[in-house]
């Protein structure tokens, strides 16, 4: 579903060579971007319990598809931020073009500096955006979430998990994905949020089948799976770049994962 879409890249867009490793996905064709999938972001909006009228705060927002889909499908008002002004400006003509411009908003902005807004809302949502951070960028990052939230207000969090060697990991995944990719365990990502004065409600992991042959059929379904293993096939550039980062995943697939949760400003 469009709730759960990722970064939408052409290649024309973009270098396949210094490109990171979501940007070399979407160019294919990929839209679920997620560590855990389709299936554990689904899990996080159960948490969550929308109402129509709350309020959300989406970082990273991309192109709009999920705040768009997310005020479709629940009612709730969204606001993103977006670093990219050429995103910015595609967002806005999204939201325009889904008529839902009293519902859905876009600030261009830098996660890093939350408090040039002054609005603070009942969920603040961040998914795959933490581990690109590093440990101080994460700290800052969840200490502006804490104050964008209201009192008692929800942070619906999906991220990549290391259950080990996560120095090794960081070193690795970052070379091959072209990001500062830091996974943290899940010890230490509870505990990131609860320093933060994020008290963990709820939390949730599992394996990470970002490049899985079946969980991208599961994600993408099977006609845009298609589409995606042929761009993969017929795209040299595309294929080498996937199939590092498969390798990668596929080494220390008993060390990563995903994991979710639901943590309640204090």
């Amino acid at each position: 579903m469009s709730a759960l879409e990722g970064k939408a890249m052409t290649r024309s867009t973009i270098n396949l060579e210094t490109a990171t490793g979501h940007q070399v996905m979407a160019a294919a064709g990929k839209k679920i971007l997620r560590p855990g999938g389709k299936t554990a972001t689904e899990e996080v909006f159960k948490w969550a319990a929308f109402k129509p009228g709350e309020t959300v705060l989406e970082l990273a927002a991309s192109f709009g598809y999920s705040a768009i889909a997310l005020a479709k499908r629940y009612g709730v008002r969204v606001v993103g931020v977006e670093k990219n002004p050429e995103s910015v400006a595609r967002v806005r003509a999204n939201i325009q073009a889904a008529e839902l411009e009293s519902q859905v908003q876009v600030i261009e902005g830098d996660i890093f500096h939350l408090e040039q807004i002054p609005e603070q809302f009942d969920y603040v949502l961040a998914e795959a955006i933490l581990t690109m951070q590093s440990i101080p960028g994460k700290t800052k990052v969840l200490q502006g979430i804490h104050d964008r939230l209201k009192p008692g207000g929800k942070f619906l969090s999906h991220e990549l998990l290391a259950n080990d060697r996560e120095e090794e990991i960081h070193r690795v995944l970052a070379a091959a994905i072209r990001a500062n990719s830091t996974p943290l365990s899940e010890t230490k990502w509870i505990a990131a949020c609860e320093a933060a004065n994020l008290h963990v409600l709820r939390h949730q992991t599992g394996a990470m089948g970002l490049l899985n042959r079946a969980r991208i059929i599961q994600d993408e379904g099977l006609i845009d799976a298609i589409k995606f293993f042929w761009n993969v096939l017929t795209q040299p550039k595309v294929r080498d770049r996937l199939l590092t980062m498969r390798s990668v995943f596929k080494q220390y697939e008993r060390e990563l994962g995903y994991i979710i949760l639901c943590a309640e400003r204090k």
